[in-house]
């Protein structure tokens, strides 16, 4: 069951500062049990038969008050996802953790019984303690003697680079090289989101439209919506992508009452500009990057992750669009063709992606990289520049300005990491990770809450196995590429100090060790009290 395997995952991360506790809670516990059904057989029926999951539900919970949850539990409380954070993005992944692939869910497995979390979120207060960051500050010094050496690991390529900051003194505690520019690969994405969420606000939406482009024809707008679906809604999913199916519905009826029940089909793309092909050339990570596309362009049904992608996925969401009104009583004349919507168009129809909060978190849980390009130029046309390649890399890098973050030798070449040719530095991944921790940017919430947890979700699901101190408390931002490992992210360390950190390293020649090297880079500091 999806709500177990969650609670389990954090009841692993918060034993290293509960064992004990923890056994006597569970002696405890236990002897209660046994007296309570030596004296009451009607209660020991009924816990009988309560099936024995519920049982293991309750149990874990129980033993989980008891000894507080830990810091661990505090890691992941601290950015939300459970309650208004991550959403179907993390909770699809969390579903999966059973091996199954896809997103398995029931529509509404309810809540698991559960216990008071003991530390605060973000910007809150812990009873008895004179205020945010009240926990202990680590010493530069204290985190040189555990970080240093790990920074000599042999796995790591000769450049190896770190910063790691307290959030609550905003100062960095822990430095390696951090004003070193290096190939980021997908953590460059942490400053797209940031440059697309000080643009746009979390609460922006993109259309995808429907306009009269003359007497007897209409033309199928792209805002550049990457989360555009073709597919049948999925149900008891929550809040959902904007469907063409549901874009049909509404140009079919506004047709009929215009009595049109055949029609030319154009399709406009003129939002974004300049080659849609990556630098990359065609890759199954990635589609062309066009403002009209279904589905990211994927001929599988996966939602996330690579796949073979469609060649032209503007024409091949037109012809999806022009089957679906066929469905629906309105005969298109001849193929879609490419087209230009009128200056002052007459809509007709229109659906709207989920807000761009959403869009970051999944960009972050799942390093999908179509989003990640669409809110590079989602941001360029904020600042009116060319929506291609090239404006949205000077529209993240001047909305990055904006926030006085430390821009030198930085160069954004894509909004994903894909390109070789970006660069940026360890102290500007860690400030980006400081910025959105801020209880004076809410806007920039979903960069945290985005991240992928440790053992748990996205594309660190799979990492941190072994390694008790770092499952489930660290959070963070991976980013690969072939001789190129970076992780940036934030955790709370074994005194409760909200931190955030940045490692990467160039020139690695083994990607797993290299991986692990980071992974234990950032359990360190989570182990670590460092004073």
């Amino acid at each position: 069951m999806p709500e177990t395997g969650k609670w389990q995952v954090r009841w692993q991360s918060a034993q290293r500062s509960g064992r004990a506790a923890t056994r006597a809670a569970v002696r405890a516990a236990q002897r209660a049990a046994d007296a309570a059904r030596r004296t009451d057989a009607a209660a020991r029926q009924a816990w009988e038969a309560t099936p024995r999951q519920t049982r293991q539900t309750w149990q874990l919970t129980a033993v989980s008050a008891a000894t507080g949850l830990a810091v661990a539990l505090a890691a992941v409380a601290a950015a939300g996802p459970w309650d208004s954070g991550q959403r179907t993005a993390e909770r699809a992944q969390a579903g999966s953790m059973d091996g199954a692939s896809g997103e398995h869910h029931a529509a509404d497995p309810g809540r698991a019984p559960s216990a008071p979390p003991v530390l605060p979120a973000l910007g809150d207060t812990a009873p008895g303690s004179a205020g945010r960051g009240a926990a202990p500050v680590p010493t530069d010094a204290g985190l040189a003697d555990a970080l240093s050496p790990l920074l000599k690991d042999p796995a790591l390529g000769p450049l190896r680079t770190a910063s790691v900051l307290d959030v609550a003194a905003g100062r960095e505690v822990f430095g390696e090289g951090q004003g070193k520019a290096a190939t980021p690969a997908s953590t460059v994405k942490l400053a797209t989101a940031v440059a697309a969420l000080s643009a746009l606000g979390p609460d922006h939406r993109i259309d995808t439209a429907v306009v009269m482009g003359g007497k007897n024809r209409i033309v199928l707008v792209g805002g550049g919506d990457p989360t555009l679906t073709a597919r049948a809604p999925r149900h008891g999913a929550g809040e959902q992508p904007a469907n063409l199916r549901t874009l049909a519905d509404a140009t079919a009826r506004a047709l009929k009452k215009r009595h049109l029940t055949k029609v030319g089909l154009g399709y406009d793309t003129r939002a974004y500009t300049g080659p849609v092909e990556h630098p990359i050339g065609p890759n199954e990570n990635i589609a062309p990057v066009t403002a009209l596309m279904t589905d990211e362009g994927r001929l599988d049904d996966s939602d996330h992750g690579t796949a073979p992608r469609s060649t032209d996925p503007a024409r091949d969401a037109a012809r999806s669009f022009a089957g679906l009104l066929h469905e629906r009583g309105i005969t298109v004349d001849g193929d879609p063709s490419d087209a230009k919507a009128p200056a002052k168009p007459d809509r007709i129809a229109t659906v709207r992606s989920l807000p761009l909060s959403a869009l970051v978190e999944r960009m972050l849980t799942y390093s999908d990289n179509d989003i990640a390009e669409a809110l590079a130029r989602q941001t360029a046309l904020a600042a009116h520049q060319p929506a291609g390649f090239t404006g949205a890399g000077k529209a993240v890098r001047a909305a990055l300005a904006r926030q006085h973050l430390p821009l030198s030798g930085a160069v954004f070449e894509d909004g994903s990491g894909l390109d070789r040719d970006d660069k940026v530095t360890a102290a500007l991944l860690s400030h980006l990770l400081l910025q959105a921790s801020s209880p004076d940017r809410p806007a920039l919430r979903p960069v945290l809450t985005g991240l992928p947890v440790a053992a748990f979700t996205g594309t660190l699901s799979d990492r941190y196995r072994g390694q008790s101190a770092g499952a489930g408390a660290v959070r963070a931002k991976t980013g690969t590429l072939t001789g190129v490992n970076t992780l940036a992210g934030t955790v709370v360390d074994a005194d409760g100090r909200l931190l955030v950190f940045s490692f990467m390293t160039t020139g690695t020649s083994d990607p797993q060790g290299a991986q692990n090297a980071l992974d234990k880079l950032a359990s360190a500091v989570a182990n670590c009290g460092c004073r």
